[in-house]
């Protein structure tokens, strides 16, 4: 018996082995949403759960010509962007997908660091990142990589309420202390929390890329910014819960 039609959603972000982060996680997050998951890879890493060694980058041109036989192929309007070599290259892929499919929705997940520590990008540049920004359907930054893409703000949150005049931001609150684990979005001049109790062992590898790929699932669904936000945390937060181990699993549909 044939299932319903699904749609696509496409994840451009690094292949981790371990598939607890980046492109296979992204994966298997739409398809646990009843969401088509295409992947398109930027970078091939040698890394675990724990420890992260080393990336090698796919050169521009050919993350372009594995998006081009797809969108040959496939009605795409929904992309989730993760691991890139450099903000600069990332602008001018964000341009060249908007020239493929200028109604693209396009949720973009600032990996700026490893969670093992190796840093991907040490320097923004403000200009650049509104640039960027003011491309994206919304922005995932913890409160970490949202001081590191808009330096020179007091906190976090304020940070986070400038970069929402270019985008919407879901702040992350995952790195904070406390009973309640809570993620704040910023758009249009008002927020909206999303909280959840804090699990005791709920550290996750990946857990970063599962919400933000959720995000785009329940979008790609026809769910609006609100709706996908809260329903991508509680798919986090039962993601975050399924085992003891630094490796998540994921529930079906």
């Amino acid at each position: 018996m044939s299932q319903p039609f699904r749609p696509y959603a496409l994840s451009i972000a690094g292949f981790d082995p371990s598939a607890g982060a980046g492109l296979l996680a992204d994966v298997k997050t739409f398809e646990s949403h009843g969401v088509y998951g295409l992947g398109v890879c930027t970078a091939l890493t040698v890394q675990n759960d724990v420890t992260f060694e080393r990336v090698n980058w796919v050169p521009a041109a050919e993350i372009r010509e594995q998006i081009r036989i797809l969108f040959a192929r496939f009605k795409v309007d929904f992309i989730k962007i993760g691991l890139v070599e450099s903000l600069p290259q990332l602008l001018e892929l964000v341009g060249w997908l908007k020239v493929q499919n200028p109604k693209l929705q396009i949720v973009w997940d600032p990996v700026l660091k490893a969670s093992a520590g190796y840093e991907f990008h040490r320097k923004t540049d403000r200009q650049l990142m509104q640039a960027l920004c003011a491309e994206m359907a919304l922005v995932t930054p913890n409160k970490p990589e949202m001081l590191r893409m808009w330096p020179g703000e007091e906190s976090a949150e304020t940070a986070a309420q400038v970069v929402s005049a270019f985008c919407p931001v879901l702040l992350k609150g995952g790195h904070d202390e406390g009973e309640l684990s809570t993620d704040v979005l910023y758009a249009r001049g008002k927020w909206d929390s999303f909280s959840v109790t804090r699990l005791p062992h709920g550290e996750k590898h990946g857990s970063g890329c599962v919400l933000s790929a959720a995000v785009l699932a329940q979008l790609a669904k026809g769910e609006t910014l609100v709706e996908a936000c809260d329903a991508a945390k509680d798919y986090t937060t039962a993601f975050l819960a399924s085992n003891d181990t630094r490796l998540g699993y994921h529930s079906k549909s």
